[in-house]
């Protein structure tokens, strides 16, 4: 985090994120573009339902499925308890674990202690770190390096939070020197580098920028889910621009389904991910036959993790329970077959 902002204004922060990205207000329910995008039923699949199998490889690594807990909270006192609960779950589930920013462990290394509480309760879940790209334009590489070490992550996620940033009371919009940091930690790091978006997607002319980086995946994070601009306009104080300023950019992004489209219909080096509005493992079945490697959920898990340990892991069953509904109804027994089979198409309208 920023070297001068006070530990109990960060905490207070993060704990505001929590709670407003729960209200229905700061959700772009709708926009994510995924009721424009429908899978072509099969009635005869030739196959039986427990053939069908969702085991993923990206990164490099195998995993039980495709899906990620994106990242959402860390560094105050009640994400490491949240923390821990989630990891367990995506250890016993296969699922990959984003973390929460990284931000306050570069200033105050007593942070790294929530991830060996984490790595306690769930040794072997595959975790990302997560660092802001305001953050790695002045952070050194060995810096970041220390960030993978600590979380012992396989991957570091650098988030881009344009919007976010400017609505922020506390904001850091400064993103100049981006692309450069980008690149210079893609080709240094230890780990794979992921580019995550925040919720307001990434266009075509972006993707063809971080071609060449070096970069291992592109998250596209699209518009259709929690969105950053409102949560930031509702913590600021009346009077702030900042608040009036978000109701205007209450819609501002790029749907989740046009940022995938276009990110899979071009030559790339890098896997595409999937998230942004994602609610059902229907809405996955989409953007993996659509070219995804990846999709991850946010909101909805966090709203199971409150409700306790037997609620998530439900969630999370019925999300897988239902990308397999999806393929076996589409006639496919894998994740390879759902992306070379063309089982989907854009809904007439």
């Amino acid at each position: 985090m920023a070297s001068h902002e006070p530990i109990p204004q960060f905490e207070s922060r993060k704990r505001d994120h929590i709670e407003l990205s729960l209200s229905a207000a700061n959700q772009a329910e709708g926009q994510s573009g995924l009721n424009r995008v429908e899978l072509i039923h099969e009635a005869l699949p030739e196959l039986d339902f427990d053939q069908v199998q969702i085991t993923s490889h990206a990164l490099k690594v195998k995993t039980k499925t495709p899906f990620l807990i994106s990242s959402m909270t860390a560094g105050h006192g009640e994400s490491g308890t949240l923390n821990s609960l989630l990891a367990k779950a995506a250890e016993a589930q296969g699922w990959r674990m984003g973390v929460g920013s990284q931000r306050r462990e570069l200033s105050d290394r007593k942070a790294a202690q929530e991830w060996k509480q984490i790595r306690k309760a769930a040794p072997q879940v595959v975790l990302l770190g997560n660092l802001g790209l305001a953050q790695l334009i002045r952070t050194k590489i060995e810096d970041v390096e220390r960030l993978v070490d600590s979380l012992e992550a396989s991957a570091m996620i650098i988030h881009l939070n344009a919007l976010q940033e400017c609505m922020q009371p506390e904001g850091t919009p400064n993103f100049k020197g981006g692309a450069k940091a980008l690149e210079a930690l893609a080709k240094k790091l230890s780990v794979p580098v992921v580019v995550k978006e925040t919720g307001c997607g990434i266009s075509k002319g972006t993707l063809k920028r971080l071609r060449g980086m070096g970069l291992g995946a592109v998250d596209v994070s699209g518009l259709g889910g929690t969105h950053w601009g409102r949560i930031e306009g509702g913590r600021s104080r009346p009077g702030d621009l900042r608040k009036s300023a978000s109701r205007t950019f209450a819609d501002w992004g790029i749907a989740t389904v046009d940022s995938v489209a276009a990110a899979c219909e071009m030559n790339r080096d890098f896997e595409v991910w999937a998230s942004g509005g994602v609610r059902t493992g229907l809405d996955a079945a989409k953007l993996l036959a659509m070219g995804a490697k990846t999709v991850g959920f946010a909101q909805p898990i966090l709203q199971a993790a409150l409700k306790g340990e037997e609620a998530l892991q439900q969630c999370m069953a019925l999300i897988e329970y239902e990308l397999k509904t999806a393929m076996f109804c589409t006639g496919v027994e894998s994740l390879k077959r759902l992306q070379q089979k063309k089982v989907w198409q854009w809904r007439k309208i």
